[in-house]
């Protein structure tokens, strides 16, 4: 490919770019092609590829690339789908790939930093000389300070099976740590392992229009899945009754048919509040909460533990219950030994009352039912303490809790914004009574869902991602920038973390909390960081070793989302520019480099993509029921779907638990059976935890506690009075978190402008007006934007749209303001990307003023 032709001015490049939109808008690719035959300057070849794009957005959606003389020159979505519903898929955003692809931020050639990191002063190598250098650095830290000092950063699967497997191989086989991308983000809700034993599971959007009543909590769907949005406003249309409940006035907000703002972070108590009424009118499903749930087990008063049938006179546990389950007790009139791998408590069965127990040892101790308690443990929640806490007025509690306990299906969405707090599983556990106490779980348009980021593992990886023989090595990224803790359970390096090696993302923006991570490279106690990446983010400034990764239109790739059950191709439809090369190539390269013996793993003498199909081929073959049958021939044909167990394979979480009473939970990839089955020990839906950590914080059962009184005010007192406002990082819709933040197109349409938006009411009081340069601040750091004065925005209440370069905030990151809170109910156990510390993004207080200076 001539590079001469890709050195673009940046008028020329906006030329370039406002030409294509305008073709893509006004013209098509048709009139294009005649219009430049009539010129007498007909391309020599014009092609229609069908690929993915896949960001880490969960839309995944079908694209077609036209591709000029080997040029990407328009990208339209392919509305393949064999479902009708789901075309057309796409957004602006995938339609202007080409801006970053042929960008200016293109990166050229293989970097070695010739300075200090940060100042993004590299000087150009081959790619011999730069495998060389970063193989050779990486070996030479492993023998200094071991193999697992070295963190790898790979970002999430759906987004691609084959490019980031080869990552995590070569981790695998060089003994270094992983990090989980799901808890980096802080996309992990950790309520859905607390009560589910999943990691997370979602309704697919074609069942949102089977739902009579949706309740969504701090999801802001018509911003952020562009997608699927008109789903929601179908199910609307067709009768569904849609209540958004936010801080905030949000797009979806003014598509509801209610919308309910509340204080931020309180979303725990308006749900107990509901959950109270339900329980005191008597409006729940009793035989659903008896058949599935641990609510009529037995809990001991004396030690607030459940009751074992080991303990009990007269029982004993059943001799075929897994090492990774428990029997427990529940009631009818005589005590009877639940066996954890069958729902089939006789419908007689207690969930009211208080028991005396005689135990083996001859002790008599009371116990109750864990509905007993969760009823007691309500009754705080009155509507007069609900309206204090959260600001909904009393009445319209009681009135909600009858509208959902009366109208099914049921569908909860709880979005990102809402559980990225300290307390965010809290909150999650309280709002999962609503439909678990409703009977509204495991059919058609109900359940509880939560959709962040392209995490979804729809397929067994084991036989690519994990070297036969090798053991992994994972640490949470909240551990890298906090340091250790004396609870965890993860195995913590023995000299810490000295070198990361980044793929798909940019930390150095949309991860440095608290600026830990800058810092840490500038004290040059992280002495290596290699990247890989297409595009110079800020993560690459701060990068020893720049390796050019290539685009999702520049490699073969095998995607799914959690979404649409779709696997999907991604097929290059234009060879790597530059000198940019595919990740799995790299990977192969360095394997080679670090120990020859590696390389057998990485398909050695086929060209890289002969070596992505064969990966393909092979984790279809061995991928499980979810891809029994479907071949890498069919994938080249279009879009296949996922496979299960519910009729037309629909996508319905706990379909197979509820209709076959199987138990909790079902599996959840890429983890094994017993690994996750141990967080709801009784294989039911739990709601009370007895797991130590659980008792020793009060949270037992679901309860609200209050925002930054364990996490700001913890940490720093003085805050309390110093910092009123708190800060909330929504995703927009001009990026996928960092990515398209340098996207030509995307910065037009803001003006190239960071916004702040503040309730007018707060702006008056600092004296900000409208477009005015401001600040956010505290003892962390400070960001700067423009003043949007929206009176849709809570009071004491400060919206920052996240994944801006540094470059446009002046240096600064606004992650700097930022904390790394551990919340220890999150270490009770761990299982990479299951249960593990999530990040709380939103647990953050600031102050506002004026600024002068900005341009």
């Amino acid at each position: 490919m001539d590079k001469k032709k890709f050195k673009l001015t940046r008028r020329q490049f906006l030329k370039a770019s406002a030409a294509t939109g305008a073709l893509l808008a006004t013209t098509g690719t048709a009139k294009f092609v005649q219009k430049a035959a009539a010129e007498g300057k007909a391309p020599k070849e014009v092609k229609y590829i069908r690929t993915t794009c896949s960001p880490n957005c969960t839309g995944a959606c079908g694209m077609i690339a036209q591709v000029v003389d080997g040029e990407i020159k328009t990208i339209i979505q392919a509305a393949d789908y064999p479902e009708p519903e789901y075309n057309p898929r796409g957004c602006l955003k995938g339609l202007s790939m080409m801006n970053l692809i042929y960008g200016p931020d293109r990166i050229k050639k293989p970097l070695i930093a010739k300075g200090k990191p940060g100042k993004g002063e590299f000087k150009e190598v081959s790619w011999n000389e730069a495998l060389d250098y970063a193989a050779g650095r990486l070996q030479e830290i492993a023998r200094k300070y071991g193999p697992e000092s070295v963190a790898v950063i790979f970002q999430v699967g759906g987004t691609g099976y084959v490019h980031k497997g080869a990552v995590v191989a070569l981790a695998t086989l060089a003994g270094w740590n992983l990090v989980h991308p799901y808890d980096q983000n802080g996309d992990l809700p950790m309520f859905w392992p607390m009560t589910f034993g999943v990691q997370t599971e979602e309704l697919e959007p074609l069942e949102w229009l089977n739902s009579r009543y949706v309740a969504v909590f701090g999801s802001n769907i018509l911003a952020t899945r562009l997608p699927d949005a008109h789903f929601l406003v179908e199910a609307r249309n067709r009768g569904a009754k849609l209540v958004v409940f936010d801080p905030n006035f949000t797009p979806t907000s003014a598509k509801a048919d209610q919308w309910v703002p509340l204080k931020a972070s309180s979303d725990a108590a308006l749900a107990l509040g509901i959950a109270r009424v339900i329980i005191a009118e008597q409006l729940y499903d009793a035989e659903f909460i008896k058949t599935y749930t641990d609510l009529p087990l037995l809990v001991r008063i004396d030690n607030q533990k459940r009751l074992k049938a080991e303990e009990v006179k007269g029982l004993s546990k059943p001799a075929d219950v897994p090492p990774y389950r428990e029997s427990y007790v529940a009631y009818n009139g005589e005590f009877l030994a639940v066996h954890p791998e069958k729902l089939d408590l006789p419908l007689n069965i207690a969930l009211e009352g208080e028991i005396e127990v005689e135990l083996k040892s001859g002790q008599k101790v009371k116990a109750k039912p864990a509905f007993q308690l969760l009823k007691e443990s309500l009754s705080v929640y009155t509507p007069d303490y609900v309206e204090r806490e959260t600001g909904v007025p009393k009445d319209t509690v009681v009135r909600l809790a009858r509208e959902m306990a009366a109208t099914k299906p049921l569908h909860i969405v709880y979005g990102a914004s809402n559980y990225q707090w300290y307390h965010g599983d809290l909150k999650g556990r309280a709002i999962a009574l609503l439909p678990v106490l409703t009977g509204n779980i495991g059919n058609p348009g109900a359940g509880i869902s939560t959709y962040a980021g392209q995490y979804r593992v729809r397929l067994n990886l084991g036989a690519w991602w994990v070297p036969e023989g090798k053991k992994q090595n994972w640490l949470p990224w909240l551990y890298i920038l906090h340091g250790p803790t004396k609870q965890m359970k993860a195995q913590w390096p023995k000299n810490g973390i000295k070198a990361l090696v980044i793929g798909w993302g940019n930390p150095f923006d949309q991860h440095n909390m608290a600026n830990r991570l800058r810092q840490m490279v500038e004290e040059g106690e992280l002495e290596l960081v290699v990247t890989m990446d297409f595009q110079m983010s800020t993560s690459c400034r701060y990068s020893h070793v720049v390796l050019p990764g290539v685009s999702w239109y520049e490699k073969t790739e095998l995607v799914a989302s959690p979404v649409h059950p779709y696997l999907q191709l991604q097929q290059p439809v234009v060879k790597p520019v530059y000198e940019g090369k595919p990740e799995f190539w790299i990977a192969r390269e360095l394997a080679k480099r670090i120990n020859p013996e590696f390389e057998k793993h990485f398909f050695p003498g086929l060209d890289h993509e002969q070596a992505a199909e064969k990966v393909i081929e092979l984790l279809l073959e061995t991928g499980g029921p979810t891809v029994e049958g479907i071949t890498l021939k069919q994938l080249k044909k279009g879009p296949v779907r996922a496979k299960s167990e519910v009729p037309g394979y629909r996508q319905i979480p706990f379909y197979e638990q509820v209709h076959f009473k199987r138990p909790f939970p079902p599996v959840s990839l890429p983890a094994k059976l017993e690994q996750t089955a141990q967080f709801v020990k009784s294989g039911r839906i739990e709601f009370y935890k007895d797991e130590d950590i659980m008792l020793e914080l009060g949270e037992a059962l679901p309860v609200h506690k209050p925002p930054f009184v364990d996490s700001e005010y913890a940490l720093n007192p003085g805050a309390r009075e110093k910092y009123k406002f708190s800060l909330i990082t929504r995703n927009a819709i001009y990026r996928v978190h960092s990515t398209h933040s340098n996207n030509i197109w995307m910065n037009e349409l803001q003006d190239g402008k960071p916004r702040v938006w503040l309730n007018p009411e707060d702006a008056a009081f600092k004296g900000i007006k409208e477009g005015e340069p401001v600040e956010l601040y505290n003892d962390r750091g400070k960001v700067q934007g423009y003043a949007v004065l929206d009176p849709g925005v809570g009071r004491q209440v400060v919206v920052f749209e996240q994944g801006w370069w540094s470059r446009y905030l002046q240096g600064a990151s606004y992650n700097s303001l930022t904390y790394p809170f551990i919340k220890p109910t999150h270490e009770a156990y761990f299982v990479p990307g299951m249960w593990a510390p999530n990040t709380a993004w939103n647990e953050c207080l600031v102050d506002v003023r004026k600024v002068g200076g900005m341009q």
